[in-house]
């Protein structure tokens, strides 16, 4: 079973870090995904490849992180209500799937993820586990507030709100403004608040 607080790789030293990730997103603007390698990335940042492996399992992993997200991003703030938080947090995952390379690399990382199960293993446990504990938090403070009145699993809020983002991106190809944000984040606070009601015992 995965770490459910897992770190991405294990960076020695954020100044690679930061090298190795602006040289991946310089080389993904410049050639395009399917051009872009690992031995390209570690000339351009000026390290040895093995440095490059220690933090990302491979060069998707690696590009979803320098065009997407990587694992130092922190939850949204608290607004002071459910609603307004999913949305904050919604608004967080469109801006991150909507940028140019964003938009490169997210479907090919799900290309490669549909023939490499190792991969998939990893990105639940990095990428995707980032985002359900930024839920987690969000479902938590609901709950400290009175909103909630139990304990929610973050993996079904995570589905409910990065389900229709991800496919009004890259199914649907709809304007995803911030009308139809807070439209979605009232459904899925709604839907939350309903099946915890229904959930608590007595």
């Amino acid at each position: 079973m995965p770490n459910p607080t897992p770190r991405l790789g294990r960076p020695r030293d954020s100044q690679i870090d930061s090298t190795v990730l602006r040289a991946a997103r310089e080389l993904l603007a410049e050639v395009g995904y399917t051009r872009v390698t690992m031995d390209s990335i570690a000339a351009r940042a000026a390290v040895g490849k093995a440095a490059i492996y220690r933090r990302f399992g491979s060069k998707a992993e690696l590009l979803f992180a320098a065009a997407v997200h990587g694992m130092d991003i922190e939850p949204p703030p608290d607004t002071g209500s459910l609603r307004e938080d999913i949305a904050a947090m919604a608004r967080l995952i469109r801006d991150r799937l909507s940028a140019p390379a964003a938009r490169v690399v997210t479907p090919a990382l799900m290309v490669e993820m549909s023939r490499d199960s190792t991969l998939v293993s990893r990105f639940q446990s990095t990428f995707i586990a980032q985002e359900r504990r930024d839920l987690a938090a969000i479902l938590g403070r609901a709950e400290a507030r009175g909103e909630l009145p139990g304990p929610m699993d973050p993996t079904l809020a995570h589905l409910l709100l990065g389900g229709p983002l991800f496919l009004a991106l890259f199914a649907f190809h709809l304007p995803v403004d911030d009308t139809l944000l807070d439209d979605l984040a009232s459904v899925v606070a709604a839907g939350l608040t309903a099946h915890a009601g229904d959930t608590t015992p007595g």
